[in-house]
């Protein structure tokens, strides 16, 4: 403390220089303000880092600054010329200056204090209203020896002891916009957090001295500070350190672990993609594989048709070219079988005639009743005594003429042998042209199959898809099942689903107009709308349509192995009663469904042609396929008390179609679902007679003209083959002529015929009778068994 008054000369004298009186401002200035304003100059000195401070006044002012109390000197003024005048403390400066209690420092105040700016080389020019200070120059300080300027040094002391506080309590917690002299650097933020931001009182406010002055100038600067005052002490900085260093780490552990979690992950990305590529590589040949093989098996079996065709050209026939005026004609021609067969049945037929003229002649020799036994011995004396011939004559002129010789009688025995045996060669003429016109029968079934493959492979070489083509990349034709008037289908193979599918090919014409292209196309597209909504297990399904170029498109359908319902009764004429109604129990499965979706849908062309056999049996399943003439029943065109409009009247197969379809008149007629239940019982009574109810053997043409449908107002059921009566019940309500009078598709399902047997309760009463009335003649058969033995 004895180096104060010379650290006051010093200011003094250097503040000579800057020419600036502390006289001017004495009475203008607040102590504790001056004394805030030095700290503030003193502390931006400072942190300029402008002076070297030497390592012993580094560890005076740390221990100053860790808890030792200053001695605050009081601030003086300096004129040219004039003794100092020293203040020790700054209730001796208030009293001096001014007999005002000095107000607290406010957050106000602080600010307008932290807001004043500094030039750099000039004196410190206060702002309006504040009170300014002294602005000192930057020089170089010289060391001097410690002497005892002025006096009150022992009261300075006393009162430091008394009211001495930190400088570091006088900052606010907040970081100090202070100006600096020289340089942009902004005051250090005080180190300790337990100080208030503001002073408690006036009273405790001391203006600094000239040791800490003089200290405070010799600081180490600091290059870098963060301007913040905080609460936390050394140990939790420690930890919270330490904390954010295992934080740290473990972020950069995490980091790593993700880094190589990413890495493996990468390569277990490149891993699958390059299993994938393998996969789809492998896939593709496997593909490219069967594509061959079903070609090479397509092929084959192509040649195999083609061989059988030739083969069976000459058993069962062959269309001949022949010419007729001037055109062509194909006349069929049959082959040697039917020529054999033909020849057999003459043969036959003569022998018939031979056994029928023997039979005449044996009736001529047939003996008289008045023989008896023992006419052997007549004949044989008769034949012993033969008679002259006798000649004609007319009773007057001489004979001219000669009689046959009367027929040798026979006995009755010899009668009876030679009628046995004319009889016993009848019947196996008989047999045996039985047996010929089964083998007809096959051989014209044959004969059938054989012109139908004769036009599958005519139709074949002339397709253009006849080469096995890949069509959309996906499906290779295989071979034509089918052509009709303006599509073809394929048995194609689903190369992406692997499974057999059926590619119906709608093929324009290239010289249609472009309205009738655009007809065509809509009915299509309209076909398929309505058939790719359709989901029954009795129903065909629908794939896939895509265009295939400008003047065709193709729809994929769902395969079936076997033929369609009016190829096998085209071979066997008939089914027995049970196949058939299981063939009609699932078409009304169907045709429920059908009427159970909304909007619900017509079939309208419902016929054996349009029901496929899966199986090439009537034992098994059966789906309905086409429905290119089918009605969408939506509340816009479909009124359930009258039906809808029928926009296609002529369309349809006549002999499958009821009465009101061929109503003539000014509107169109009206129809409902109600048309395919008559549908339904033409086709059960086909399949049990063998003929169709209405207009058998009639041409559509023919139908038409001569209005047989409206003429069918009752069926007629024929003898043979036996049909039960509740089959004929169940036709008869499927073909009522009025259609108010016919039953629904709803009421059809519920139909007693097609409901199953429901099973007897075994403790009903009429259980135990039914069982003694089937027990009574069995029991009666046994006793007269035993009697008559």
């Amino acid at each position: 403390m004895s180096d104060r008054p010379n650290e006051r000369a010093r200011r003094n004298s250097r503040c000579k220089g800057a020419g600036v009186k502390m006289e001017h401002f004495q009475a203008a200035l607040d102590p504790r303000k001056q004394e805030l304003l030095e700290a503030r100059f003193l502390g931006a000195k400072v942190s300029a880092g402008a002076i070297l401070i030497e390592s012993q006044r580094i560890s005076e002012f740390k221990a100053m600054s860790a808890g030792s109390q200053i001695q605050m000197a009081p601030q003086t003024t300096v004129n040219t010329g004039q003794p100092v005048h020293n203040q020790d403390s700054n209730m001796s400066t208030g009293s001096s200056h001014s007999d005002k209690e000095v107000d607290a420092l406010t957050p106000e105040k602080s600010a307008a204090m932290r807001g004043s700016a500094v030039v750099p080389g000039s004196a410190l020019v206060p702002p309006s209203g504040a009170t300014p200070t002294i602005a000192m120059p930057e020089r170089k300080r010289k060391r001097k020896g410690e002497e005892g300027v002025g006096g009150g040094g022992g009261g300075g002391k006393q009162r430091h002891n008394s009211s001495d506080k930190n400088i570091r309590e006088y900052f606010s917690k907040h970081p100090s916009s202070s100006p600096v002299r020289h340089t942009g650097a902004k005051s250090p933020s005080p180190q300790s957090a337990n100080y208030p931001m503001y002073p408690p009182s006036p009273s405790s406010i001391l203006p600094p001295g000239a040791d800490y002055l003089r200290s405070a100038s010799q600081q180490r600067p600091h290059t870098s500070v963060k301007q913040i005052q905080t609460e936390l002490t050394c140990q939790r900085i420690q930890e919270l350190e330490t904390q954010a260093s295992s934080d740290l780490e473990v972020r950069n552990n995490r980091i790593e672990e993700l880094t190589r979690s990413n890495e493996e992950l990468k390569h277990q990305v490149q891993a699958q993609t390059k299993a994938i590529d393998q996969h789809k590589s492998h896939i593709n040949k496997c593909i490219e594989v069967v594509k061959k093989l079903l070609n090479e098996k397509s092929t084959i079996e192509k040649k195999e048709a083609r061989q059988r065709c030739m083969q069976n050209r000459l058993r069962l026939g062959q269309f001949v070219t022949q010419r007729v005026g001037a055109t062509f004609q194909e006349n069929w021609t049959d082959g040697y079988a039917f020529q054999e067969l033909t020849r057999r049945q003459e043969e036959i037929t003569a022998e018939k005639e031979e056994i029928d003229r023997q039979k005449k002649l044996l009736i001529k020799k047939r003996p008289s009743n008045s023989e008896g036994g023992g006419g052997r011995g007549k004949r044989t004396s008769s034949v012993a005594a033969p008679t002259t011939p006798q000649p004609l004559h007319n009773g007057t002129d001489p004979p001219t003429f000669l009689k046959p010789d009367p027929l040798p009688s026979m006995t009755w025995q010899e009668y009876y042998e030679a009628d046995e045996i004319l009889k016993l060669r009848q019947s196996a003429l008989k047999k045996e042209d039985a047996d010929l016109q089964l083998e007809m029968e096959k051989l014209e079934r044959e004969r059938n199959l054989h012109i139908r493959e004769l036009k599958r492979i005519h139709n074949e070489d002339q397709s253009r898809f006849s080469q096995h083509p890949v069509l959309s990349d996906r499906y290779l034709l295989l071979m034509l099942l089918g052509k009709g008037g303006f599509s073809e289908v394929h048995k194609a193979f689903d190369l992406r689903e692997q499974r057999y599918t059926a590619c119906k090919v709608h093929q324009l014409n290239k010289d249609w107009k472009e309205d009738k292209k655009a007809n065509y196309i809509k009915h299509a597209l309209r076909e398929y709308n309505i058939h790719k909504a359709l989901d029954h297990p009795r129903i065909v399904k629908l794939y896939d349509v895509f265009e295939i170029d400008g003047n065709s498109f193709c729809t994929v359908l769902e395969y079936c192995n076997g033929h369609d319902l009016d190829f096998y009764l085209k071979q066997h004429k008939t089914i027995p009663e049970r196949e058939a109604r299981s063939i009609v129990m699932q078409v009304v499965s169907a045709l429920k469904y059908l009427n159970e979706i909304k909007p619900p849908v017509i079939h309208y062309d419902l016929k054996p042609g349009n029901i496929l056999l899966t199986e090439g049996n009537v034992c098994g399943e059966i789906k309905i396929t086409d429905f290119g003439l089918s009605k969408v029943m939506d509340e816009e065109n479909y009124n359930p008390d009258h039906g809808m409009d029928l926009t296609s009247q002529g369309a349809g197969t006549y002999w499958y179609l009821p009465p009101e379809c061929f109503v003539v008149g000014k509107n169109p007629p009206k129809i409902s679902s109600k048309v395919d239940v008559w549908s339904v019982g033409v086709i059960f009574y086909q399949c049990l007679y063998g003929k169709k109810p209405f207009g058998h053997n009639q041409s559509q043409a023919t139908i038409l003209e001569e209005n047989t449908i409206l003429k069918a107002t009752e069926v007629q059921f024929a003898n043979k083959p036996s049909v039960s009566n509740e089959a004929k019940s169940f036709i008869r309500a499927c073909l009522a002529y009025r259609k108010e009078e016919r039953i629904d598709v709803f009421g059809l399902a519920r139909h007693e015929y097609l409901q199953p047997p429901m099973p007897k309760p075994r403790g009903a009463p009429g259980a135990g009778a039914a069982s003694a009335q089937a027990h009574q003649p069995t029991f009666s058969a046994a006793m007269f068994a035993g009697s008559s033995s």
